[in-house]
């Protein structure tokens, strides 16, 4: 067990912001997490996981013990039904190696969430989501181990209370439990979904003639890299807001007011609005501040060009939420977490 103290932070998160933390270790198993956990430079401080440190903005140093997350292992245990597969995957595994393995071995599930950053253990923290499947669509369960004790604790689908962009773990759950590892129910008889964003053209454009999991994925892939910038290139979180759902009502009196306005239906009540549309609606798409500024292909990623600070970008959000709330009406939820 190595723990290192005031330690920078700018290698451990896509933003490329430069925050230093006051210890940092790093945990390769439960049982090494758990060791660590009770470790006395360790135990009286506030602690912070960090997988691929894709979804998280330093805007100070952090003073807590920043554990990083390098469980690795993907196994897969069959089901008598011989249709299903459960695929456990540790913690420390990039997310995206998941969706390749589960591609290889020709199970489906996850196919449309190819090329989503970050590690598996973040995945139903925030319950991932893309090309319209959700995470919590395949989720068997998890398991984490509680900060305070030290036990090792699994969580069923229930349990997790996934919502969009939400699960238990950040509301009641918050900051209590370290994901070790999650269980996925894939199947060998996948149901292709390809009528989400451009997927649909983008197959079309690649001349697939045969629907696949790989085909699927490669198309995903080409549209996000499309449309997000690579952080080895701009410091970025990927999406930085959630898109809003707004009821219906409110859906309506917009779109007569801005009849271009796209909205995808959540229920007979509510309507998913793309908050990238309405940044760019704003006039912030492709704005440069300084350091920071918008993307220029995709107005829901705000972007690091190199030295600005995490209240710079910070600063930036909140103005983007003003604005499009002084347009539409419409509050704009942050889904990148701030520090």
């Amino acid at each position: 067990m190595q723990i290192k103290k005031e330690v920078s932070l700018k290698p451990y998160n896509t933003f490329g912001i430069d925050a230093k933390a006051s210890l940092l270790a790093e945990f390769s198993s439960t049982q090494e997490l758990q060791d660590i956990l009770q470790h006395p430079a360790v135990k009286p401080l506030p602690k912070l996981i960090l997988g691929g440190g894709s979804n998280v903005l330093f805007t100070q140093d952090v003073e807590a013990a920043v554990l990083l997350n390098r469980i690795k292992g993907i196994t897969q245990e069959d089901q008598p039904d011989g249709e299903h597969v459960l695929v456990k995957s540790g913690s420390g595994e990039t997310w995206h190696d998941l969706v390749l393995y589960s591609i290889e071995h020709h199970l489906g599930g996850i196919e449309n969430l190819s090329l989503i950053p970050g590690t598996v253990g973040a995945a139903p923290l925030q319950n991932i989501g893309a090309y319209g499947v959700e995470l919590k669509d395949t989720f068997y369960s998890l398991e984490a181990v509680e900060m305070e004790t030290g036990n090792l604790i699994t969580f069923t689908k229930d349990q997790c209370n996934f919502g969009y962009r939400e699960s238990i773990f950040k509301k009641d759950a918050k900051g209590k439990y370290i994901v070790t590892s999650v269980t996925l129910q894939l199947t060998r008889k996948p149901t292709f979904n390809t009528s989400y964003g451009a997927i649909t053209q983008t197959l079309e454009e690649m001349q697939v003639k045969e629907l696949s999991l790989k085909a699927i994925s490669d198309a995903v892939i080409h549209i996000r890299k499309s449309k997000l910038p690579d952080p080895a290139k701009i410091g970025n979180a990927g999406s930085f807001f959630k898109n809003p759902e707004i009821p219906i009502a409110q859906f309506e009196l917009l779109k007569e007011q801005y009849p271009n306005m796209p909205g995808y239906p959540v229920s007979e009540f509510t309507v998913k609005v793309p908050a990238g549309w309405m940044i760019e609606q704003c006039g912030w798409k492709g704005k440069v501040l300084g350091q920071h500024g918008v993307h220029k292909d995709q107005a829901l990623v705000l972007v690091n060009y190199g030295g600005a600070t995490g209240n710079e970008v910070k600063e930036l959000a909140y103005e983007i939420i003003h604005s499009v709330q002084e347009k539409f009406g419409i509050t704009l939820t942050p889904e990148v977490n701030i520090i």
